[in-house]
């Protein structure tokens, strides 16, 4: 047999081998997120919100909880990121008690999640998702904010810390809640065919919700609006590395956890809290608190030291 006929059946495995793959990978049922109509749903929603578009025309959904006007604490907002899975009206619990004392609070719905455009369970970078973030946090300044807080919760403790070192002088304090670089539970462990459909699908079809979030003990929502699916750009978006601070924080830091929480002891969680350098900080153990759920007196704690810090807080560039 010739050179030739050899390229010839080479090419022709090849070629095979990868039609097969993508026939494979086309074929093979997957997990999805619940369809839904953002547009209709968004005119459902009885509390104010705002729709923001961002640079590359998105629509970002911003949930809004406003305090009673004797009480407004001018210029000051909170701001939420939520966590995986999850979207704003998810932390009505922890806004209402804030709003309450006076803090207009805000709630982003990330891209591809609650009542926010784009793909749901996706977004089309790292970077694409900081810029999301950074807008979001520029549109409720320019509302008449010139001090925001920013508040992350799970997931949303490496949103609030990426966008915190993204822009350290815009942001007048920052809260995290239940998250640290390591967690309780182990890695989940995938079969070899659910790798191949991961990964073949996020070559194929990267913006295709492939990797279904499940762990130990989890109970799913059945509001439509959560994400129990995502693509794997997404999932491999947070790099722990990054996370870590170089530098002493320019604005006051409080950083806390249920001592029931199921995903995150608390050491772990101390251990982020004395990796951040600087003495304006505060570690806080909410008692009988879990990961996503807390007692109501629990917010005492938060209203008192955004009412501490108030004075001390630099309205932000």
């Amino acid at each position: 047999m010739n050179f030739k006929k050899i390229l010839k059946w080479v090419f022709i495995v090849v070629v095979g081998l990868a039609a097969l793959i993508i026939i494979i990978t086309l074929l093979t049922p997957l997990s999805k997120n619940p369809p839904i109509d953002v547009v209709a749903l968004r005119k459902q929603v009885q509390q104010p919100y705002h729709l923001m578009e961002t640079s590359d025309h998105e629509t970002l959904f911003i949930r809004r909880w406003d305090p009673m006007d004797s009480l407004t604490k001018k210029g000051v907002a909170v701001l939420i990121l939520h966590g995986v899975t999850a979207h704003s009206g998810a932390y009505d619990f922890m806004a209402q008690p804030l709003a309450a004392k006076g803090y207009t609070t805000f709630g982003l719905d990330y891209r591809g999640h609650g009542l926010s455009g784009g793909n749901r369970g996706d977004s089309p970078s790292k970077e694409r998702s900081q810029a999301d973030r950074v807008e979001a946090l520029a549109y409720i300044k320019g509302l008449g904010f010139p001090k925001v807080v920013v508040l992350g919760h799970s997931l949303g403790v490496a949103s609030a810390i990426y966008l915190a070192k993204e822009v350290p002088d815009k942001i007048s304090g920052l809260v995290l809640l239940s998250g640290a670089y390591r967690g309780k539970l182990p890695p989940r462990e995938y079969g070899w065919f659910e790798k191949f459909t991961i990964l073949s699908n996020s070559l194929i079809r990267p913006g295709t919700p492939v990797v279904e979030y499940k762990r130990e003990g989890m109970v799913k929502s059945t509001d439509p609006l959560f994400n129990f699916v995502y693509t794997l750009r997404f999932i491999t978006m947070v790099d722990v590395k990054e996370l870590v601070f170089q530098q002493a924080p320019p604005f006051p830091v409080l950083v806390g956890v249920g001592d029931q929480d199921e995903l995150f002891s608390v050491e772990a969680v101390k251990e982020l809290y004395d990796g951040i350098p600087g003495k304006n900080k505060e570690f806080w153990v909410m008692k009988d608190g879990l990961h996503a759920k807390f007692p109501s007196a629990t917010w005492d704690h938060l209203v008192d030291w955004l009412n501490r810090n108030e004075i001390m807080m630099q309205p932000s560039k």
